[in-house]
């Protein structure tokens, strides 16, 4: 039976994961500053935008209005998606202070109130009739609420899943951190992609990695990854070879590292 795939169109990336992440699959994406992580939501959203596929974006970290203008940066307007009702921002950040907040649609007005978050984004996805989702970033979970945030990811995935949404959740990770960001919310992921940055011969240079991908066969490779006027590329036919990583229990230890 051929597996049912949703496709990013985000140039070279669909080729490392065997043409696209399969279908109802929540994927963590996790990474440093700097790396990628909004614009690879951002895009993937409005990828599928242009396509007739509807989308969400659970504004948890920006003010809705800045997540337009980051989005508008690289040519991506939103704005005719959200008035004919197939692209909806979730504004779970605000909780409806201020004059620009007042006009959005969706709002969670106490942002650390996690049933009525899945509440308003179960509203927004049946609404728009969502065929994509991201959550920018679960991380404010692990902050605000750490003991509940294995459980809130679940009840969201079953949310997601069991609407038919295929979803990208950002987790922030520091650059020394080894993990994937939250504690054991890996284990309720169905894939895991890293994004990277590493100073290579005082060169900042980004890279990308799929850690797992249940339902496909993916590369077990890291990639190198740029960030274009146009959005987000990955050279799918290069490998990208880092400085190996130095783990700071060795820095702790007074050991010596080389990356």
């Amino acid at each position: 039976m051929a597996i049912e795939r949703v496709k990013t169109y985000i140039q070279g990336f669909d080729e490392i994961v065997n043409g696209g992440i399969p279908k109802r699959n929540v994927v963590l994406l996790s990474g440093g500053p700097g790396t990628g992580k909004s614009i690879f939501g951002y895009q993937f959203l409005y990828n599928g935008l242009k396509r007739g596929e509807p989308g969400v974006l659970v504004a948890l970290e920006e003010h809705p209005v800045q997540v337009r203008v980051s989005m508008s940066q690289f040519g991506w307007d939103v704005s005719e998606f959200e008035r004919d009702g197939t692209f909806a921002i979730v504004d779970a950040f605000t909780a409806g202070i201020g004059e620009a907040a007042k006009r959005e649609r969706y709002v969670v007005r106490a942002p650390d109130d996690y049933m009525a978050l899945i509440d308003v984004l179960r509203e927004a996805l049946r609404e728009t009739r969502a065929v994509r989702c991201v959550i920018d970033s679960v991380t404010t979970l692990y902050i605000t609420k750490p003991a509940a945030a294995r459980g809130i990811v679940l009840q969201l995935k079953k949310v997601l899943s069991g609407m038919g949404v295929t979803s990208i959740l950002i987790s922030q990770v520091s650059v020394t951190e080894r993990g994937f960001g939250g504690p054991g919310v890996e284990h309720a992921a169905d894939g895991i992609v890293r994004l990277d940055l590493d100073e290579i011969d005082g060169e900042l240079r980004r890279s990308i990695i799929v850690w797992k991908m249940r339902g496909t066969a993916h590369s077990m490779s890291r990639h190198p990854l740029e960030i274009t006027d146009q959005g987000i590329v990955v050279h799918s036919s290069k490998r990208f070879t880092a400085p190996r990583r130095v783990a700071l229990e060795e820095v702790g230890a007074g050991g010596e590292g080389d990356g």
